[in-house]
């Protein structure tokens, strides 16, 4: 699997212990079965394509918020400057809007003393928004600023509007590096083992976890309901609930809620303990709600429907019209959780992740984001990411475990 690549490269690199771009690493790693696609194995190469000292690189974080944005544009300019000696790197703001000059914030020029703390703070310094952009009129920009290289922090969105980038600038003839970081709190880009973001995200689900539990045992018949991140995939979710371990029932959207046998079976776990924490998914049972195909987000994500209201309503009618009262405790730590700043093992993947995407840039690669498999960095064509999506297998060991920690049956 070859990634695209901007020419032959010319410049010797300053950096030492480089890679070949003949070393791959399988998509499959189990003896006796199928090895499936073959990536490069990303890393610095001994050849570059750009000339570090008149290399003008740029960042540019789009989508929705996630704990780790901030070491990612650390990680990429302290790369850049130190490690390469690149000429200019510049920060554009507002997401892919910015890339607009009739549109964005005049970008900023980052230096040392810019990123020196953004690390110890969640969100983005240099600001995010969903949507698209003119692609002409952003590579033009990009031309004019004589910007070499960018980079895209951004989930599925995000990396197809990269494409579209490294696609305009290729029929062009301008010599763009376009690498994207992936970014998705939930844990669900293809050929990505870990995103960063995602253990943070569970490390807060389950302090939120442990106090609606504490909430609910605390008060006659008390239920704590916690709806979590997680559109199309429960990993999240999951990982809270294993991690928690005081989590009765977990609710993802990968297994279909049966919405009269969870209440039975709720209903029975009242009846014994009194109490019952449930861990729900924002992207679980969407076809209970009948979500609007039509409606959807700046980013063309379907607008999904409140699940966590949904269930928090139909458990309180279940319960009065049985004449058995439950006191209900509802949270909802979506936004509490994903604008929280990157915990120490995030720190170092998103580290990882943005020297890897600067090796692939200075090197020429193009159209191409740095992916994470069998613990080693590689290079994935930007294209291939749209036929591949990460769920959760309901018969595999994330869910068993669920299911053993929880000891639901529904």
């Amino acid at each position: 699997m070859n990634v695209p690549n901007l020419g032959t490269p010319q410049f010797v690199s300053p950096l030492k212990n480089t890679v070949r771009d003949d070393i791959r690493i399988p998509e499959h790693i189990e003896v006796g079965s199928d090895s499936g696609l073959h990536f490069e194995l990303a890393g610095p190469r001994s050849q570059l394509f750009f000339d570090p000292g008149n290399t003008r690189a740029a960042i540019v974080t789009c989508g929705g918020l996630c704990p780790g944005l901030n070491n990612v544009i650390r990680s990429l300019f302290l790369e850049l400057h130190y490690g390469y000696a690149v000429k200019e790197v510049t920060g554009f703001r507002g997401g892919y809007s910015g890339l607009d000059p009739l549109k964005g914030m005049e970008p900023v020029t980052l230096t040392p003393a810019f990123v020196d703390d953004i690390h110890q703070k969640g969100g983005t310094e240099l600001g995010s928004s969903r949507g698209p952009v003119d692609i002409e009129v952003a590579v033009r920009n990009l031309m004019n600023r004589k910007i070499n290289i960018l980079f895209t922090v951004g989930g599925d969105g995000t990396q197809r509007g990269a494409n579209a980038l490294y696609a305009e600038a290729m029929r062009q003839g301008y010599p763009l590096s376009v690498v994207g970081v992936p970014k998705t709190i939930d844990n669900d880009i293809g050929f990505v083992s870990r995103t960063f973001g995602y253990l943070t995200a569970v490390e807060e689900a389950c302090r939120v976890l442990e106090c609606a539990h504490i909430e609910a045992r605390s008060v006659p018949r008390g239920v704590g309901l916690v709806k979590l991140m997680g559109r199309h995939a429960g990993f999240i979710t999951a990982g809270a609930t294993i991690a928690c371990q005081d989590v009765n029932f977990a609710i993802i959207p990968e297994v279909p809620l049966r919405l009269e046998n969870f209440l039975d079976a709720l209903k029975d776990r009242m009846d014994r303990r009194s109490h019952a924490l449930i861990a729900i998914a924002e992207g679980a049972g969407q076809d209970l709600l009948k979500a609007d195909e039509k409606i959807r987000d700046a980013s063309g994500n379907i607008k999904l429907k409140d699940i966590g209201l949904f269930l928090r309503e139909k458990i309180e009618t279940f319960f009065q019209t049985a004449g058995a009262p439950i006191v209900m405790r509802y949270f909802d730590p979506s936004y509490q959780i994903r604008s929280r700043p990157a915990n120490s093992e995030d720190g170092l993947l998103c580290d990882l992740f943005a020297r890897h995407a600067v090796h692939a840039a200075m090197a020429g690669k193009t159209g191409v984001v740095i992916g994470f498999l069998h613990d080693r960095f590689i290079h994935i064509p930007i294209e291939l990411l749209a036929g591949r999506v990460k769920r959760l297998d309901p018969a595999g060991q994330w869910w068993r475990s669920v299911l053993a920690a929880t000891g639901q049956t529904v």
